[in-house]
């Protein structure tokens, strides 16, 4: 298969891995990507070939200089020295002890091959950590240390990967020439990716004086940042391209905040894409390695030394020693840091925490089908066997344990391959929980309704005759939105009342226009033919009222349906319009008398003394009349205005209602109805929209 349409097909599956990942929230996306991967495999017999160099440059140098951006925060930066500990001295650790007891483990596979599998398997994922960190609760300094340590121990844990498959390739290991040389990739790549980092950073601000400031320029020169840097430290200096790159991006991101207010927008474009290129890179890894294991696992059941079912001890084998190391590093970093006694439970769900992720299916990946001599990669097979089943058993350790240790709080587990708006919402929420018992605090969609019907109220102030239309096409469309997001606040029987209450008053308002379509044809005000095509037109909307599907799930269906209803009876009408001169009049006569007749109808319904308007759904009445009033205004002549007028009417009342909706914002903070977090979501969500609305008029100044 051609590399392109082979990089189509993996986007593609990363994308329905997330649907699936969608409704299957309790199986993590990887887990779903690798079963793809394994299917695309086993039918289409797709091979991707992998070449070391190119894999590690286009996997490991974006997602770790992503992982340098990101750290430290100002807790993890209190903590710099346990976690710069950590992600060393527990990866050396992991490699040289976990390492020989696998070599003790699988006699078949040398010291130098078990060190590098033990090397590969020490990165954790850091996405999953904090995640299920969080979600357990652990304490403040243990959080902290684990979320700091996984966001850089890939770095030392693929140098040691290096030299392992270096020795291993070679067939020679000097532990002094290996100490100096660690030193020197260390120290030079440490330098490079500072140096470098600087070089860059002066040269775009050099660039932005000269008034080269454009987003997108910006944007794309930070995306190849990291394949610069890794090249050339690789390359030119002979130095640790991980270390060069996890620097740049630490520095990078102790230079942002020179950069927010003088380029606002370059931090949410480059923001934004950074977590589509890490969402693609994630997902791509292990489909591929979905589409290795067949490959892999027909070598070791032909192989004659061992069948399927050791391996998958040895890989069950692998994690519990992996396990184990980490949960005794964690409780002697307790009893050392406390003078308390460490708690067991802690460094349980700590260890379990340890969820292996991209890094490692990257960096096995990468194993050389060759050593110098030109034989084949000792056990390639079984290694790259026994480092995807760690990786599966540690994300299905971690999904069985987490409904154990914390039964009321079901969030799904997150992992660096389910990078989106809400992982980082998820990580980033770090509100006082004093302050939350003491508050009653809104969910998002909540928050969303409460400013939606402040910009609501203040079109309804700024409603004048001649802008009318405008007005109500506007609140139209936030009642929509409203409704959408209320139908997610409400539990079943709640949403069940609501549509209940919506389909009485549809069936009343239907009946109004109805009876306005019959006075009209009684008194000879509109044709035979277009009183035919209007009252068809009330009954099938009435059949889909009298049938609704209570399943959420049909609502698409029920809309492109309607969609597909509505073009049908416009492309008529125009037919019909096209015959008959005067019916323009008649189809707007149609449209207001219909929708006056349905106002009354309501209005005279909800008077009744036998109805309580109190226990019908007051959103459900307020959608419907102004559903009826936008109908009104669109067939009135006398108010009609040109295109440019109606832009210009509608621009001054969005500005209006983003004013309303900012306002609203800030009053919520006050009040300790929502945290700064979901203020900052708030708010951005505001400054997208005004965006658009300046793209907008820009586009009709054009």
């Amino acid at each position: 298969m051609l590399i392109v349409e082979a990089v189509i097909l993996l986007v593609v599956l990363v994308l329905i891995s997330n649907v699936i990942s969608h409704y299957l929230t309790f199986i993590p996306v990887s887990l779903i990507q690798i079963a793809l991967g394994l299917v695309i495999a086993l039918f289409w017999e797709m091979k991707i070939p992998l070449d070391t160099d190119w894999f590690l440059l286009l996997f490991i140098a974006p997602l770790l200089f992503n992982d340098g951006r990101r750290f430290p925060k100002r807790e993890l930066w209190q903590l710099r020295g346990p976690i710069f500990a950590n992600s060393i001295l527990l990866v050396f650790l992991t490699t040289i002890v976990g390492g020989y007891l696998i070599y003790l483990m699988i006699p078949r596979l040398s010291l130098t091959v078990s060190f590098a599998l033990a090397a590969i398997l020490s990165p954790t994922d850091p996405v999953a950590v904090q995640s299920i960190s969080k979600r357990v609760k652990l304490p403040d300094r243990i959080l902290h240390l684990v979320s700091g340590e996984s966001l850089i121990n890939d770095a030392s844990g693929l140098i040691a990967f290096k030299y392992a498959v270096a020795a291993t390739v070679t067939g020679v290991f000097s532990f002094t020439h290996a100490v100096g040389d660690f030193l020197y990739i260390s120290v030079v790549g440490l330098l490079a990716g500072f140096v470098l980092m600087w070089l860059i950073e002066f040269i775009r601000d050099f660039l932005r004086r000269q008034g080269i400031n454009d987003v997108v320029f910006n944007t794309v020169l930070q995306i190849m940042t990291p394949f610069v840097i890794y090249v050339i430290a690789e390359e030119a200096f002979h130095a640790s391209g991980v270390i060069a790159v996890v620097t740049a991006g630490a520095v990078s991101h102790a230079q942002e905040s020179r950069l927010v207010e003088d380029l606002p927008e370059l931090k949410l474009v480059s923001e934004k894409t950074w977590d589509i290129i890490v969402y693609l890179l994630n997902g791509i890894v292990f489909l591929i390695l979905g589409d290795e294991l067949p490959i892999a696992t027909s070598k070791i059941i032909h192989d004659v030394h061992f069948n399927t079912f050791q391996a998958v001890a040895y890989s069950f084998g692998a994690w519990v020693i992996l396990l184990l190391i980490r949960i005794v590093w964690i409780y002697l970093y307790q009893g050392i840091s406390k003078p308390r006694r460490p708690s067991f439970r802690v460094a349980l769900l700590a260890g379990l925490s340890g969820v292996r992720g991209a890094v490692t299916m990257a960096g096995v990946l990468s194993l050389p089908l060759l050593t110098a001599s030109g034989q084949a990669f000792p056990q390639r097979s079984l290694v790259l066997f026994v480092a995807a089943g760690v990786i599966i058993i540690s994300l299905v350790a971690a999904v069985v344990t987490l409904p154990l240790v914390a039964p009321d709080n079901p969030v799904p587990l997150l992992t660096r391959a389910s990078f989106s708006d809400e992982t980082d919402e998820a990580l980033d929420d770090d509100t006082d929980d004093e302050q939350q018992d003491q508050r009653h605090l809104m969910s998002e969609a909540e928050a969303r309704i409460y400013i939606m019907r402040l910009a609501i109220n203040a079109i309804e102030e700024h409603r004048r005759i001649e802008n009318q239309r405008a007005a109500y096409d506007l609140i139209l469309d936030y009642q929509f939105i409203i409704r959408r997001l209320e139908l997610t606040t409400r539990d079943d029987a709640e949403r069940q009342q609501v549509m209940n209450d919506e389909i009485v008053l549809r069936h009343i308002g239907l009946k109004g226009e109805q009876s306005a379509l019959d006075r009209l044809y009684a008194h000879q005000q509109i044709s035979s033919q277009a009183y035919q095509s209007a009252s068809r037109a009330v009954s099938r909307t009435l059949q889909r009222v009298n049938h609704p599907n209570n399943h959420l799930n049909f609502v698409l269906v029920r809309s492109w349906s309607a969609t597909f209803h509505r073009t049908i009876h416009w492309i008529k009408t125009a037919i019909h319009r096209s015959q008959d001169k005067f019916s323009d009049n008649e189809w707007e006569l149609i449209d207001r008398e219909s929708a006056k007749s349905a106002i009354k109808a309501l209005s005279k319904y909800l008077a009744n003394d036998e109805v309580d308007p109190q226990s019908l759904d007051k959103q459900a009445i307020y959608h419907l009349v102004v559903f009826y009033r936008n109908r009104i205004e669109r067939a009135r002549k006398d108010q009609r205005v040109s295109r440019a007028v109606y832009a210009k009417q509608l621009n001054q009342l969005r500005v209006i209602a983003i004013g309303a909706e900012r306002t609203g914002v800030q009053s919520l903070l006050e009040s300790g109805n929502i945290t700064w977090q979901m203020s900052g979501r708030l708010r951005q969500y505001i400054n997208y929209s005004e965006n658009v609305l300046m793209m907008a008029a820009s586009d009709e100044v054009d």
